[in-house]
């Protein structure tokens, strides 16, 4: 198969599902495998797509459903055999045909097509099951893409006066856009020692703050990375990124508290007033994590075939979990899991220096603390209840963020009593959200929640559809200061591309699976 340069996958990654001679069912065929289980939850029964070893399930309130249906309608329209990625809802069902998925595959709010898993899908995989797979395509691309939130003691009124300065100041502290090179200076030693150690490496190298890495998923550090199994070629494309935001959906953002939900866990976040000022910032492991699900899925392909491993796609590449392909796999995306940890940590500390530069004030006494860090592109082993027993499952979680809740021993002191926060961003221009995890969703989608808004049109049809001078000026309208490297990607990042992230979060607060906490609003903007 030829490789695509750009994005690094075959190009011919897509085949039917049906055998070729079957016909495709039509919509009204499709629609008799699926049924509605509550006012936010449809059931994808098996036989849906061939061999479902269980059931898939997908969350969208009346709104979001018309988007997650529209895709099936049309693809049920094409003749077969046609290439581009299938609808969301095939991709759950196919997964749910992986060996040792447990329970059901999950589709949430803002689940859109994807490489493989669709962006929102959650699976798990019984680790006691020798037949169980991992699937970089339940991982991504980006590896430990995710979002970090920061509090300031500034209000609104404080910013405003200098805001264009700040954004200004934002812009020149982090380095941003598609090749961006960093400024923290990294030798390949370095780099070998932030892939094993993550979060600690800033730490050490004095560019975090000790209570930053109690305020991180998993503390901020994999401990099962190896960085030598992470390629010269990941490594090579990583070391001059260290630090940097990179393009695409990635930000800093400046945000104010437009509401409040839920006093008590406000104030635990250190949140005590709407008009507060936060900093959002959102990003991945950049080209080395890129690259090491690049060379997995190589790898991968070779496994398959040996060990006989069949899917519906060939975009879910897979291997077993205990094979030597599924365990260098788990050992190179966690140390990639450990570079993003620390290109978040790298940028906190730029932030800091930025906002100390403008207010003439140390970060600490602008009480500049994390409030939490999340991944949402990433795969652990976590324990969960199964069929009355507790087991320990390789949770993929692909454009969804881990939401773990009150009194589970793996969140930090501050939070044992309100549940994990959930960092939810919004697109650019629009409002993001902090969550709390809930008993409910341990039980029903294995401590899962959204991760943002969840794109409705693809890239190439945002950057034909918005014009640029559009977007700015609306973003202007609105009072939000933008600083953007590349133009063209104003458009595809524009909120019209995107699913609204407010029913996202609501239908995710309805089902019970994570709670509203703070809704913020953007200020100021900087993009690749």
């Amino acid at each position: 198969d030829t490789f695509n340069l750009d994005s690094g996958w075959p190009r011919s990654g897509r085949r039917c599902l049906q055998g070729p001679m079957e016909s495709k069912r039509g919509f009204d065929g499709e629609m008799q495998f699926i049924k509605r289980e509550t006012e936010t939850m449809f059931n994808i029964k098996q036989g849906f797509v061939p061999n479902m070893n269980v059931p898939g399930r997908f969350y969208v309130n009346g709104q979001l459903e018309k988007l997650v249906f529209d895709e099936l309608r049309s693809y049920s329209r094409q003749s077969s055999n046609v290439g581009g990625f299938l609808p969301a809802i095939k991709q759950i069902a196919n997964v749910a045909a992986l060996p040792g998925i447990a329970k059901y595959s999950i589709g949430l709010p803002d689940v859109h097509s994807g490489y493989g898993f669709a962006i929102g899908n959650i699976a798990a995989f019984d680790m006691g099951n020798p037949e169980s797979v991992v699937s970089p395509g339940g991982v991504g691309f980006d590896i430990n893409c995710g979002v970090r939130l920061l509090r300031t003691n500034l209000l609104v009124s404080d910013v405003q006066p200098v805001k264009e300065r700040l954004a200004q100041s934002l812009f020149d502290h982090i380095p941003v856009g598609v090749g961006s090179m960093g400024i923290i200076p990294t030798k390949a030693s370095d780099m070998e020692e932030a892939l094993q150690l993550g979060i600690d490496w800033s730490l050490r190298e004095g560019y975090a703050w000790p209570e930053d890495k109690e305020h991180c998923e998993e503390y901020g550090r994999m401990l099962g990375a190896d960085p030598n199994k992470v390629s010269q070629r990941a490594k090579k494309r990583g070391l001059p990124q260290l630090g940097t935001l990179g393009a695409g959906n990635h930000y800093a953002e400046i945000q104010v508290v437009d509401e409040i939900y839920d006093d008590f866990v406000a104030k635990k976040m250190g949140i005590d007033q709407k008009g507060q000022v936060c900093i959002m910032i959102h990003s991945g492991s950049r080209g080395l994590g890129h690259q090491v699900a690049t060379d997995a899925l190589v790898d991968m392909e070779r496994a398959m075939t040996r060990d006989g491993i069949h899917t519906n796609d060939r975009q879910l590449a897979c291997a077993r979990i205990n094979s030597q392909e599924g365990k260098d796999y788990i050992s190179a995306m966690s140390a990639a899991a450990n570079y993003a940890w620390v290109n978040r940590s790298s940028m906190t500390f730029l932030t800091r220096q930025a906002f100390a530069k403008v207010f003439n004030q140390s970060p600490e006494d602008l009480d500049m603390q994390v409030i939490y860090d999340v991944s949402h592109n990433i795969a652990k082993v976590e324990e969960h209840m199964v069929d009355g027993q507790i087991k320990q499952l390789l949770v993929h979680r692909k454009g969804s963020t881990r939401a773990f809740p009150p009194h589970h021993p793996l969140i930090p002191v501050d939070y044992q009593l309100t549940g994990q926060p959930v960092i939810v961003g919004g697109t650019m221009g629009t409002c993001s959200y902090v969550l709390t995890g809930t008993d409910l969703g341990m039980r029903e989608t294995f401590g899962s929640t959204c991760h943002g808004a969840g794109r409705a049109l693809s890239r190439n049809k945002s950057r034909n559809n918005l014009d640029y001078g559009d977007v700015l000026k609306r973003l202007e309208d609105m009072g939000i200061s933008i600083r953007v490297a590349s133009p063209k990607l104003i458009m595809e990042e524009a909120p019209e591309s995107y699913k609204d992230v407010t029913q996202v979060v609501q239908t995710c607060h309805d089902a019970g699976i994570s709670k509203k906490a703070i809704k913020l609003k953007p200020i100021a903007v900087v993009k690749g």
